[in-house]
């Protein structure tokens, strides 16, 4: 099929939109100035500011442990919850796995702010409610993929499982988790990624003494932004890279099922 050179021309030129600043931000984070206005010349210098930032690495230890936390939780429960939605077609089960996907951020974190503060009170605001406010909103993105995945699988697999003389559990574990293992792995993936860089929903949630890296940048921008930035900018990017070609080769079907839950959560909500 002869390919538009329009076709190329756009597609170049959406590419370049999306990655261009990448690069230009994992470039300047080699930048001997101490500002990102212009390239004065290279350097390490920003890479040993930041692993000698007591500050950015004791929000960096944070965020990790709610991000990897959070995945965990909500990988096992949204697992569960795409499996029920999808084998008992529950009515509620829906609609309160998949609101806080709809619902804006702002939103659910001044809901959870004001549940956490009235049940808990003035004190609660700890490293535990960032915790169960990021698992609550990624619960829905695990669950749209795994729903997803199971839609187009032939039920008579699961039926043989049975006739044969297989327990629920070891259904689950022989047949159902092999094949939706691309469908966690990328709803696990998705977790970490939205909760590693969730801002809006940590603001409202977190408590004086439970710095994230968000948190701390936002609050570094204020006064101005360094290519001590650009360093940790680069180094999430790199860990970020990693664990996508981890659970690709883990899962290589992991990102074809990432890719579905756009259209799902679309059509679900």
């Amino acid at each position: 099929m002869r390919r538009s050179p329009l076709l190329w021309t756009s597609a170049t030129l959406v590419y370049a939109f999306l990655y261009i600043p990448l690069i230009v931000v994992v470039i300047f984070s080699f930048n001997a100035s101490k500002l990102n206005a212009e390239w004065v010349g290279f350097t390490f210098d920003w890479y040993r500011v930041l692993f000698n930032d007591t500050a950015m690495i004791a929000a960096a230890k944070n965020s990790l442990l709610i991000a990897f936390t959070a995945a965990a939780l909500a990988t096992i429960l949204g697992t569960m919850a795409g499996i029920a939605m999808h084998r008992f077609r529950p009515k509620l089960l829906p609609f309160m796995t998949l609101t806080p996907l709809a619902m804006p951020e702002i939103l659910l974190g001044v809901s959870l702010l004001i549940f956490f503060i009235s049940t808990f009170g003035e004190n609660a605001l700890s490293l535990l409610t960032v915790i169960i406010a990021h698992t609550t909103f990624c619960i829905g993105f695990v669950a749209i993929i795994v729903r997803a995945r199971l839609t187009g699988m032939d039920e008579s697999i699961f039926e043989a499982a049975r006739d044969l003389g297989a327990t629920p559990w070891q259904s689950f574990r022989l047949v159902t988790l092999p094949l939706i293992k691309p469908a966690v792995i990328a709803g696990a993936l998705m977790s970490f990624t939205l909760s590693i860089d969730d801002f809006v929903i940590t603001f409202f949630t977190a408590g004086a003494g439970v710095p994230t890296l968000p948190l701390t940048i936002y609050t570094m921008i204020k006064i101005a932004v360094t290519p001590e930035v650009n360093a940790l900018s680069t180094l999430m990017m790199l860990l970020t890279l990693f664990l996508i070609i981890l659970a690709s080769k883990v899962a290589p079907d992991v990102l074809q099922s990432k890719r579905l839950v756009e259209d799902e959560a679309e059509s679900s909500t």
